[in-house]
């Protein structure tokens, strides 16, 4: 329970479905300031595990403080630096939830007798016909969360209860509301909750000042200098707004190189590639892939989706990949509607459903660390 509107009605769908509930707040960051994590609705301070007490009394279930600082920090907020120093940018919620909701919390909720753990988060579990667990869509589609749990394991699905998969937001907060739940009304969490305010260089400026690289330049694919950047983690791939160099045309982030301290700027076709190499696999609804299937891939949480050809083990260009996708189209490393295909890049959190009716579709096959498969059943 984060003390949101969300887990708490998840809690109160699943007493009310006979379910013996137990809350349980993960402590798991405490240098905000109070009145930052109120204002904000942020699940890891004080103000989260108050409000999740205050829910837990009301529907008279018991409630437990669970203490995984050390691990939130080095599973979670370090990596979240080490990805930024390498020139990525990084989900921290899903290395939350494959470290320490779906790991941590889930072990200690079984020492403590628990069969199942529950979240507030929108997307459906469901057991295939060939025996196998995989993520599913919510209803809400605009509210569908299901990306972020691409890393879980068969274990883990097995043992994985999301009682809002078929609600909508509103219908959750009338819930919450009826109930006379406190949170009825709690604004949703915008910002991580460990860099409430949005500043993610000043986060790393505080937490690793020692490792952080200084100003360097940007160039141009030739290598040519273009100008002066203030430091690479201000910066992200794809990133077209706020960059401090006027050169009289739009251009964009296309590539950073940690290595030489730069920034490459790029035109808009330079911006696309129809090539995605990834690795760190999780299968779903499939054992592998033992054939080049062609599957609906999204490479980032508000993607759209796009066609592509998956390709284990793939061997182009003196390169190996665990996942190569032939795209049918250029896929954009940015919000933009066109570019130019025969590019590759490796890419981290992506994911690839089959298209077919919104709830059809099961999330399934795989869940590369740069992309999660997904196929209909």
């Amino acid at each position: 329970m984060s003390g949101g509107v969300d887990s708490s009605v998840a809690a109160l769908l699943l007493k009310e479905a006979g379910y013996e509930v137990m809350g349980v707040t993960m402590d798991l960051w405490r240098e905000e300031s109070r009145e930052e994590l109120a204002r904000q609705g942020g699940c890891c301070g004080l103000s989260a595990v108050e409000d999740a007490r205050r829910v837990a009394q009301i529907l008279g279930i018991p409630h437990y403080v669970l203490n995984f600082r050390a691990a939130f920090r080095e599973k979670v907020v370090d990596d979240f630096a080490a990805e930024y120093l390498r020139g990525r940018t990084p989900n921290p919620c899903i290395a939350c939830n494959r470290h320490l909701k779906w790991g941590a919390l889930l072990r200690r909720s079984v020492e403590l007798g628990a069969d199942y753990i529950a979240t507030g988060h929108y997307a459906q579990v469901g057991r295939l016909a060939n025996g196998r667990w995989a993520v599913r869509t919510a209803t809400a589609r605009a509210k569908d969360q299901s990306y972020v749990l691409y890393p879980l394991t068969q274990e883990q699905l097995s043992r994985t209860l999301l009682p809002l998969g078929g609600y909508t937001k509103e219908q959750v907060r009338a819930l919450a509301a009826q109930a006379s739940l406190p949170v009825a009304r709690k604004p949703d969490s915008q910002d991580l909750c460990f860099v409430p305010d949005g500043d993610y260089a000043g986060f790393l400026a505080r937490e690793v000042p020692e490792k952080l690289p200084g100003p360097g330049n940007f160039v141009n694919a030739r290598g040519e200098t273009l100008g002066r950047h203030k430091g690479i983690v201000h910066y992200t791939v794809g990133q077209g707004r706020g960059l401090g160099i006027a050169l009289g045309r739009r251009v964009y982030v296309t590539r950073i190189r940690p290595e030489t301290n730069e920034v490459v700027l790029g035109e808009d076709d330079e911006t696309y590639a129809q090539t995605l190499d990834c690795d760190g696999l999780n299968f779903m609804g499939l054992a592998d892939l033992a054939r080049p299937r062609r599957l609906w891939a999204k490479v980032r949480y508000a993607h759209p989706g796009a066609w592509c050809t998956a390709v284990r083990d793939c061997q182009r260009s003196g390169l190996a990949a665990s996942l190569t996708m032939f795209f049918c189209g250029p896929l954009q490393r940015t919000p933009r509607p066109q570019g130019r295909p025969g590019r590759t890049f490796a890419g981290r959190d992506v994911f690839f459903p089959t298209y077919t009716p919104p709830e059809k579709i099961f999330y399934a096959p795989f869940a590369p660390g740069g992309a999660k498969l997904c196929e209909t059943f």
